[in-house]
């Protein structure tokens, strides 16, 4: 039994890992449920948690946490209207992590989260589509 956890957790990681779309549990439990009929959304949000507290993904913060496969330091970009989160192309600058950031804090580090309206949605503002 612990056997097929494993490929599981494998599974998820690889469907993690294969999208560039940082996606949540339910798009990683949709994308699996033809491959894997036994497989439960509660399945999946504990293997992606054990993931991220293993270190092999990170979880990222939002209205719904988003998993990400590319652990070096890295910034974000999420959509106003749809939620879409994407790499940002903006390079990860450690020189925010000293300095006057925080007096008196030792800082480990920083996550950078721009906010703005994806091309898909820009889209549909420019044509008026709802």
């Amino acid at each position: 039994m612990e056997r097929r956890h494993s490929q599981q957790r494998e599974r998820i990681y690889q469907t993690v890992a294969a999208s560039y779309g940082h996606p949540t549990a339910q798009m990683v439990y949709d994308a699996l449920r033809r491959e894997m009929p036994q497989l439960s959304l509660g399945t999946v949000y504990r293997n992606l948690r054990q993931l991220a507290q293993e270190g092999r993904l990170r979880e990222l913060d939002g209205p719904t946490a988003r998993y990400d496969s590319v652990l070096r330091p890295h910034s974000h970009i999420r959509c106003l209207r749809c939620g879409a989160l994407a790499d940002a192309g903006t390079p990860y600058d450690p020189a925010l992590d000293q300095g006057d950031v925080a007096r008196g804090w030792t800082v480990r580090g920083h996550d950078l989260l721009f906010h703005g309206v994806c091309p898909a949605c820009a889209e549909k503002i420019e044509n008026q589509i709802y």
